[in-house]
């Protein structure tokens, strides 16, 4: 592991961002092990009275305990897998946080996104510490503060660990565009912690 990087302040909140937290060689094998043993699925969800279907495949891992609802649905986990545990391991060799749930997002090529939001539910609490962790491609993560000016991007690269804590899913929303040229598939894995 590259030596750990320092905290950066923003207004409302402070991130972490470590570009090779995990080695390329266990990079490469997590990610074979997502694309092949995770049970990805492309959900719909209806904005303006229209179906709509969602530009990635989800999964949600975690302590089969942390149900919660989300868009009128109940959202159980599907147990932790064993790769997604050593993941979850590692993480914890950095922080003290001791993680129940993870959405995973693969975005299959330039075509796939997700539009600006936060990893700010009721069900994760106040000034939840999120973490972000990325296998493939790279891609750029923006960021925008809710009400005052500002913004800045990342490029979460392969094996990358990126972690927000304080204020900032409160206050800063996020997004992954389409990137203008061809890109090959990247995993993002979002740990939280429902309470």
């Amino acid at each position: 592991m590259e030596e750990q990087q320092k905290w950066v302040s923003v207004n409302n909140g402070e991130y972490l961002y470590i570009p090779k937290f995990f080695s390329k060689i266990e990079g490469n094998d997590l990610l074979d092990d997502l694309l092949t043993n995770i049970e990805w699925k492309q959900e719909s969800k209806t904005m303006y009275g229209k179906e709509t279907i969602s530009p990635r495949l989800e999964a949600i891992y975690g302590d089969t305990k942390t149900s919660y609802s989300y868009d009128g649905k109940m959202i159980t986990p599907h147990a932790w897998t064993e790769s997604i545990l050593a993941i979850k391991q590692k993480i914890k060799s950095l922080l003290d946080d001791e993680f129940n749930n993870v959405i995973l997002n693969q975005f299959r090529n330039e075509k796939d996104s997700i539009y600006w939001y936060t990893d700010a539910g009721n069900e994760l609490g106040q000034d939840p510490t999120v973490v972000y962790v990325n296998f493939g491609a790279t891609r750029k993560f923006q960021f925008r503060h809710r009400s005052k000016k500002g913004s800045f991007d990342l490029n979460l690269t392969h094996g990358s660990i990126l972690v927000t804590k304080g204020e900032m899913q409160h206050f800063w929303v996020h997004q992954l565009a389409k990137p203008k040229k061809k890109t090959k598939e990247y995993i993002n894995l979002t740990f939280r912690t429902i309470k």
